[in-house]
């Protein structure tokens, strides 16, 4: 699973990247560290077909929620959707059928199992060797408190992890190649069947390189580039 992520760029560089033309109504810091529940950028198909970002909650709430501690305890169980089940899942299903998104990060953290060769629990940053920002392949909603209040929520999809990746952790984000990004935002596009083909990625891992980092990561309390410096391992656990 992923649950914890970084997004260290400005919200032009955000625009820019993922050719945006609608801006959110506020601004987000940049954060190290984001943990569920905290406020996300999402990048959306807007009514005229255009891409935007907009601002939502991270852990999508399940639409039968009652009541706003209900909404929120959903969240922390909804971070991540399966790729395999999303279609099938109550919590997920009408979102992935109509109400998809792309969610911007600098990188995410992943933590070693016992799969791996690597010390359970070892912390390790993943991002793109070209500096370019990650497009995690995710779903949004909107869920409607009873005193009327709309919250808008998001999930990130995930997938089996291949290649060395797989040596860290069974799961990571499902990316999609760029080209399949309009076609994926598009709101129009209903059917399951098509949607699914989507997320069918020859090479999922492309582009990503990975190293282990100082556990400072598990308190949400520290926040900062220092998060994501390289740590020496030493053999027979270091990765280069």
């Amino acid at each position: 699973m992923c649950g914890r992520f970084a997004l260290a760029a400005m919200l032009t560089d955000i625009a820019e990247e993922f050719s945006t033309l609608g801006m959110p109504e506020r601004t987000l810091p940049v954060d190290w560290n984001i943990k569920p529940t905290q406020d996300i950028y999402i990048i959306k198909s807007a009514s005229d077909s255009n891409r935007t970002i907009d601002v939502v909650s991270w852990g999508l709430i399940a639409p039968w929620s009652k009541t706003g501690d209900e909404a929120h305890r959903s969240q922390s169980q909804a971070i991540n959707a399966r790729s395999e089940t999303v279609h099938e899942k109550p919590t997920f299903r009408n979102s992935f059928k109509a109400h998809r998104c792309l969610i911007p990060a600098t990188g995410y953290y992943e933590w070693a199992t016992a799969l791996g060769k690597y010390k359970t629990k070892q912390p390790f940053y993943i991002s793109r060797t070209d500096q370019h920002l990650l497009a995690f392949a995710g779903i949004h909603g909107t869920w409607i408190s009873p005193e009327g209040v709309a919250r808008k929520s998001a999930a990130l999809i995930t997938r089996d992890a291949v290649g060395e990746l797989a040596e860290i952790h069974d799961r990571m984000p499902l990316f999609l190649p760029r080209e399949r990004w309009d076609t994926w935002l598009d709101p129009k596009l209903t059917e399951i069947a098509k949607v699914r083909e989507l997320m069918a990625v020859a090479d999922p891992a492309a582009g990503l390189g990975f190293w282990p980092v100082r556990p400072l990561v598990n308190s949400i309390r520290n926040n900062g580039p220092e998060l994501i410096e390289i740590l020496e391992l030493g053999e027979p656990e270091t990765l280069f």
